[in-house]
């Protein structure tokens, strides 16, 4: 039953962008036997697209979304946003959904960060893709487009975590700068950080950062914009610096109902 139930949520995530079944509890035995011929996904660590800096922001969504969406649009840029069902906050909070559909309805990218940000590497076949589909779910109710990427938490991931991610038709991004916010680097620090890769030049730049800290996103932010604008990469999304599509279909998004809740 378990195998079953699992694999008809994904076929109403893949069907349609607005109905779907509940979310059920993680079960032991594999749920996505169907699927197993699919390749294991894709995993990323760069952008391709030359003069590309792909700004990334982990966690949300949070309240300070629509300040980092202000300040790379008054660099003529877009950012990508790899965010959580459950973690910080809830994703269907009425400010905060709003914010993800500003988001996305002003040309950011909206990926899967899992429901709630689990080590993925630490869970069963079951319990990953529970943890994958909720979120998916979640946007799609609130965007009407099913994701195309996915960063799992604390970028660990496994052959398990490939296979599962790759049977739901993502690319898995990792990144190629860490800006060192979430493990307690300063703002002097994350300039540093900047400063040094600014000073190697690469042809593209992948960055991890994250939009849950109100000093990475007043203080140091502002910085990075301002030093790898001047150094001449344009601010894409993570599609873009790939040549990618953001999402694997846009439909239309769903009225706020009794569901959206965590």
């Amino acid at each position: 039953m378990a195998r079953l139930a699992y694999f008809l949520s994904f076929l109403l995530l893949t069907v349609t962008t607005t109905a779907y079944a509940d979310p059920s509890p993680a079960a032991e035995e594999p749920a996505y036997v169907e699927l197993a011929g699919r390749a294991p996904a894709q995993v990323i660590t760069k952008c391709t697209v030359p003069n590309t800096a792909a700004l990334t922001f982990d966690d949300g969504p949070y309240w300070f979304m629509r300040e980092v969406i202000r300040q790379l649009e008054a660099a003529n840029g877009k950012a990508t946003f790899f965010v959580n069902g459950n973690n910080w906050a809830c994703i269907y909070n009425t400010e905060l959904s709003g914010n993800i559909r500003y988001a996305f309805e002003r040309g950011h990218q909206v990926a899967s960060h899992t429901w709630a940000h689990k080590d993925l590497t630490t869970l069963t076949w079951d319990q990953i893709h529970d943890e994958m589909w909720r979120v998916e779910q979640a946007i799609t109710r609130i965007t009407g487009a099913v994701p195309a990427f996915m960063r799992p938490p604390y970028g660990n991931q496994n052959q398990l975590v490939r296979d599962a991610s790759g049977a739901r038709n993502q690319t898995i991004v990792l990144w190629d700068v860490d800006s060192g916010d979430s493990t307690g680097a300063s703002v002097d620090q994350q300039k540093a950080t900047y400063d040094a890769v600014v000073k190697r030049r690469p042809s593209t730049i992948l960055s991890l950062q994250h939009e849950v800290q109100w000093k990475n996103v007043y203080e140091t932010l502002p910085y990075v914009i301002s030093k790898l604008k001047g150094a001449g990469y344009k601010f894409v999304t993570v599609a873009d610096c790939l040549g990618r599509s953001k999402y694997q279909r846009v439909g239309p998004a769903e009225a706020r109902n009794a569901n959206w809740k965590c």
